[in-house]
């Protein structure tokens, strides 16, 4: 997948860039501190961290293709972590939030659980997580081969609750770039 988002990095900054976040972003920012600092996991472009940093909070950024990483550096005016996150050690983090929008949809099924356990090591106790997933019964092939694995939202619930973290808001939306595709949104509390 890294080199599908490095090769494209250009042309997927593009297509995602000018999504207003505010409608999956909010859920997550009531529940936080105006000045707590975030995590973003897979940040593409920066938009998100961008609407974050507009709004107090401390944003941190961690992407794992080198063009999307230089492109949300330009965006933001901040640095960005270059990493692998299925092999990046999280633990010396201690965020107030994680943010994995759309960042696990490459994450085969049966990896899906320790990928997201690696990365919740950067929580602090009590922290929030936004995470969303694509709806689905089946894996999806799309174009230039990337793979997204597809959830239903009680399959996602049973992780959640045996990582031990509380589903505290959920959202179900018609994706702002294709029709066919649906987020499923969630708000977790740590345990």
């Amino acid at each position: 997948m890294e080199d599908y988002y490095q090769e494209n990095h250009a042309q997927y900054y593009d297509q995602t860039f000018n999504i207003d976040p505010t409608s999956f972003l909010i859920p997550l920012a009531r529940c936080l501190h105006p000045s707590g600092t975030i995590l973003d996991v897979g940040c593409g472009s920066g938009r998100d961290m961008r609407w974050l940093k507009d709004r107090g909070f401390q944003p941190m950024e961690f992407e794992g293709s080198e063009g999307l990483c230089a492109l949300a550096r330009k965006h933001s005016g901040r640095p960005v972590i270059e990493g692998n996150f299925e092999t990046n050690d999280f633990s010396s983090m201690h965020v107030d939030a994680l943010l994995l929008v759309g960042a696990l949809v490459h994450v085969p099924h049966d990896c899906f659980s320790k990928t997201l356990f690696s990365i919740l090591q950067a929580l602090k106790p009590q922290g929030h997580v936004l995470v969303t997933m694509k709806e689905g019964n089946q894996n999806s092939e799309v174009m230039g081969g990337r793979i997204f694995y597809l959830w239903r939202d009680e399959s996602l619930r049973k992780v959640y609750d045996q990582l031990n973290f509380t589903v505290v808001h959920f959202s179900r939306r018609m994706s702002k770039i294709r029709e066919t595709d649906v987020w499923l949104g969630y708000v977790l509390k740590s345990q």
